[in-house]
């Protein structure tokens, strides 16, 4: 299969390849379409055989369900049974924006996008791009991350084309994506609202419009062996370079000292910045504030794989706010290795 590359800055402007990418989407087609957080691998929601099709181009396991992205409020109705208070009182908090809410589906929703559970992971891009593309296609949208499955999410469209060219119509370039890391994901199908994966939208703005909060033991720790994921993102090994990552707990003084008593070939590292200066191995620098982290994280990843890395020591991140998402993401790119210093 031909790829085409797409590429759109401004909407109004580059209107016709908008148009050009939401007639693929349509016509059953795959585009990787940028969003906030991450780049996406859209299809029709509502088309099983569209829908199969991700799958199958990034070869993730069926039993990781997908995110349906709308681009009004007023759609939500239209794939869940009922839309809770709760909903509301997010939507209105932090829509559009990096939030995805899990509510009882309709059956318009196949079982593929849900992964045959009765709930439907949903969000409300604010990516202008790709908010764009949602609103000419007409149609709800399942997108994953589009990268291949288990490998770093791709942040910019060049990534996309590596994994995904040749394997999906088209992939549209709309410039580097702000956030970097995958949308926080709350359920709200139970009593509890319950975080399923942390992201830039952090725990605490959470609880500060719900009030409590419960924190999925995945989020911090390896899914439990035999349990169903209800939400992406949840598998213990995920967004992992080829390179093993090793993650480090301890000071700055003491992940330095490490680092360079280590041995052997392509070796590097994982800074946050200050500690850099003091590394003799080679590194790469992901920012000294959580939301630099984020941003630059999957990036960093593929870049170490660009550089024939082997063996990453990574430094452990702050496990509240912001913070909370790069280590969920690191933890698992690391099968959570984690070390003490």
């Amino acid at each position: 299969m031909e790829t085409i590359l797409l590429r759109v800055r401004d909407p109004q402007q580059d209107r016709e390849a908008v148009q050009r990418a939401a007639v693929i989407l349509r016509g059953g087609g795959l585009v990787a379409i940028p969003t906030e957080t991450v780049y996406g691998l859209a299809a029709n929601a509502l088309d099983p055989a569209a829908a199969a099709r991700i799958f199958q181009a990034k070869n993730r396991p069926p039993d990781n369900p997908l995110i349906v992205h709308i681009e009004a409020l007023g759609d939500l109705p239209k794939i869940v049974r009922y839309v809770p208070h709760k909903a509301i009182d997010l939507a209105e908090a932090f829509w559009p924006g990096p939030l995805t809410m899990i509510l009882p589906k309709r059956e318009v929703i196949p079982d593929v996008v849900s992964a045959g559970l009765d709930t439907v992971a949903v969000r409300f891009p604010s990516h202008p791009v790709g908010a764009a593309i949602i609103r000419e296609s007409g149609l709800p949208i399942a997108a994953p991350s589009a990268n291949l499955a288990g490998s770093p999410s791709p942040t910019n469209a060049r990534r996309c084309v590596e994994d995904l060219s040749g394997r999906v119509e088209a992939i549209v370039d709309g410039g580097p994506c702000q956030v970097g890391v995958e949308s926080t994901v709350i359920t709200l199908a139970e009593d509890t609202p319950r975080l399923l994966r942390p992201g830039f939208i952090t725990l605490e703005q959470l609880c500060g419009v719900l009030g409590d909060v419960a924190v999925d033991n995945a989020v911090l720790s390896k899914l439990e062996e035999g349990v169903k994921p209800s939400s992406p993102g949840m598998k213990y090994k995920h967004y992992a370079p080829k390179a093993r990552v090793v993650l480090l707990e301890g000071s700055a003084e003491e992940f330095v000292r490490f680092v360079n008593g280590q041995h052997g070939k392509n070796i590097w590292a994982l800074a946050f910045g200050p500690e850099a200066s003091g590394l003799k191995k080679p590194y790469l620098l992901m920012g000294e504030t959580p939301e630099e982290q984020a941003q630059r994280l999957f990036e960093c990843l593929r870049e170490l794989d660009d550089r024939g890395a082997e063996l990453v020591y990574a430094r452990c991140p702050k496990k509240t706010g912001v913070g909370m998402a790069v280590f969920n993401r690191i933890a698992r790119a690391a099968a959570f290795t984690i070390q003490k210093l």
